[in-house]
């Protein structure tokens, strides 16, 4: 399984954006001069993310972008769900999907849910103060609890 770049993306977003957590809000072009990543695509993931209720705009003199909740209730599931939407390996185990020519006789299908859950834990086991580190700095403690 390898994440859509968008994905990627949103990861590396949310990342720059908890590095700021606690301090003064941030706006999309600092977050994309930070990142490398173009204006627009920033743009575009801080209203995937906004939608998803991980980022929070401010309007105004002091406005900008902060997380919507504390960095260390934010998970890398969280951050890949907002951007790609239930996680899951197989499309088969979506109701409306009928795209395998094995559907009627699989016997692996009843077993995938499991599978996606299983994977879907793991991504939520990986929280964004350990995404947003740098090389081994771990935020500070107030950075993790609460946001700008």
């Amino acid at each position: 399984m390898r994440l859509s770049s968008m994905a990627d993306y949103a990861v590396v977003t949310m990342s720059a954006a908890a590095r700021h957590c606690g301090h003064a809000r941030v706006s999309a072009t600092q977050l994309a001069e930070e990142t490398g990543l173009p204006l627009p695509t920033v743009q575009k993931l801080v209203s995937l993310l906004g939608s998803a209720g991980l980022l929070h705009s401010i309007r105004g003199v002091k406005g900008g972008l902060q997380l919507a909740r504390p960095a260390a209730a934010i998970s890398l599931a969280d951050i890949v769900e907002a951007v790609e939407g239930p996680i899951a390996l197989t499309a088969c185990v979506e109701s409306s999907r009928h795209e395998c020519a094995l559907e009627g006789s699989c016997t692996v299908r009843p077993h995938w849910p499991i599978v996606n859950e299983a994977l879907r834990g793991a991504l939520a086991e990986v929280p964004l103060t350990r995404l947003a580190q740098i090389e081994g700095a771990p935020l500070k403690r107030a950075q993790m609890e609460h946001p700008a």
